[in-house]
């Protein structure tokens, strides 16, 4: 692919999963994140491009301990078992959610993993990505560095606000290769992030730390759980079950030759971590002129007070 193609593909994924405006961007139709061969599929030959949507509901250790995956594999076998079933008819929305995003994460580009419901007679098909837990995805059992790994991309999907945008997601799977990045994509998701790591299939836990410093008292972020909040910000109150720590830096390796953090430590255990990037424009700035879902009413230039963009409380 030349490099004015991959450009334009990055292009239309971000102006397609992030819109202007002061609202909640719109969700994207339902072919560019369940097709194979759509926007989203195609991103994924030349970038680690991801968009986020999982609820934390989705990430509870119901939603993974329980499902027989860890064992069984993500095959026709671990699929069509009992264990799976049961755990799939206890919320099928909300496990079907949670499907579109283990399989993206887990699966590699070009393939699907598919369900049949008995109840509904209806066939869920959730589309490869990542390729981050291979031997996984072909049916044996997880071993822990594909549980970490795997926990580490759900993590990094999550949502507070309900709105969906394009991230960057960096890191290695669980074979140790590197998930492929190009300076495009490098330079169109110019903002650090966080880093993940921890554990959903066990009783460890989950964990994000900035991979930037402290935000500015007048900065904001529609993923609220990752970026370090500055010192008129509060730390996210609704991240749970993530726990959010403080600097990347602390807790994981630091390479200047690589834009991704290879392992991090918490509590004396290791992790695969997965590192993620956003566009400039989606870290928000009181004072530029539109008053985002991020921000409030009020006499100051913080975000929580940000007259210059949403005005005086009245």
């Amino acid at each position: 692919m030349s490099p004015s193609l991959r450009m334009g593909w990055l292009l239309a994924v971000s102006w397609l999963m992030v819109g202007p405006g002061c609202g909640p961007a719109e969700e994207p139709p339902e072919a560019l994140v369940e097709e194979p061969g759509t926007v989203e599929q195609a991103s994924a030959s030349l970038n680690g491009l991801s968009f986020n949507g999982l609820s934390f509901n989705g990430m509870s250790s119901n939603g993974l301990s329980f499902n027989g995956l860890s064992f069984n594999g993500l095959s026709f076998n671990g699929l069509s078992s009992a264990q799976f079933a049961a755990w799939f008819q206890t919320n099928p929305t909300l496990a079907d959610m949670v499907m579109r995003y283990v399989v993206r994460c887990a699966v590699p580009v070009g393939q699907t993993r598919s369900y049949w419901n008995p109840t509904t007679a209806r066939t869920h098909t959730w589309v490869g990505l990542l390729g981050l837990a291979p031997d996984w995805a072909d049916g044996q059992r997880a071993t822990t560095t594909e549980q970490q790994v795997v926990s580490a991309c759900l993590a990094a999907h999550t949502t507070t606000s309900g709105n969906t945008m394009a991230i960057s997601v960096l890191g290695l799977n669980s074979r140790g290769q590197t998930i492929p990045y190009s300076s495009l994509e490098l330079s169109g998701f110019a903002e650090h992030e966080a880093c993940f790591f921890g554990n959903l299939f066990t009783d460890e836990g989950i964990y994000v730390a900035s991979d930037q410093g402290l935000l500015r008292g007048s900065q904001s972020s529609p993923r609220g759980c990752a970026l370090s909040p500055g010192p008129l910000q509060r730390v996210e109150e609704n991240c749970p079950p993530i726990v959010p720590l403080s600097s990347c830096d602390v807790y994981c390796d630091s390479n200047l030759l690589k834009p991704y953090r290879s392992h991090c430590t918490y509590q004396g255990r290791s992790y695969r971590p997965i590192t993620t990037r956003l566009r400039t424009a989606d870290v928000f700035h009181c004072g530029d002129g539109v008053c985002q879902y991020t921000e409030s009413c009020g006499l100051g230039t913080s975000y929580r007070s940000c007259l210059r963009d949403c005005g005086p409380c009245l």
